[in-house]
Formats: structure tokens, sequence, C-alpha cells
């Protein structure tokens, strides 16, 4: 469990995805949060990065390490196609 409540998770987790967005963009994609559940947070990729062979790598490698070390080492990154 987070020490933070879903609202506390709102500002630092669309900062944390910010950082990652330009690569994103770069690459013709993008990517919209959802929403944050019990310290859950639920994206989904856009564009080019929908149905990319390199989305999973995306969410794993770039949206969810950001988030983990930004915020929080347990912090769950949930894709939403």
């Amino acid at each position: 469990m987070l020490p933070f409540t879903d609202e506390e998770l709102l500002k630092p987790v669309e900062l944390s995805i910010d950082k990652v967005r330009p690569i994103l963009i770069q690459d013709g994609g993008n990517v919209t949060l959802l929403k944050i559940e019990n310290g859950k947070v639920f994206v989904r990729l856009e564009g080019a990065c929908k149905g990319c062979p390199s989305s999973a790598q995306t969410l794993k490698f770039g949206i969810e390490r950001a988030l983990k070390n930004d915020i929080h080492p347990d912090i769950e990154l949930i894709h939403v196609p």
C-alpha cells in the first residue's frame, strides 16, 4: 500500500508522465492518464504507440520506471487498451 491518497498522487503522476511524453510524441504517439485508483495508475497509449511492438517496453521501462523513480518504488502502472 502506498503512503499517499490517489488525490495526492495526481499531480506527481502527471509531472512524471510529462517527463516521458516528449519521447512518445517524437515517435508519433502519446499517453493519456485515465485515472488513479488504489495507488494504481491507469494509462492508455495513443497514436503510433497504440499497437506498436515496443509498447510493452515503453510502458515498463519508460513510464513505469519514471513513476517508480519519481514517486514510489511500489507504484503500479496499468495499461488500458
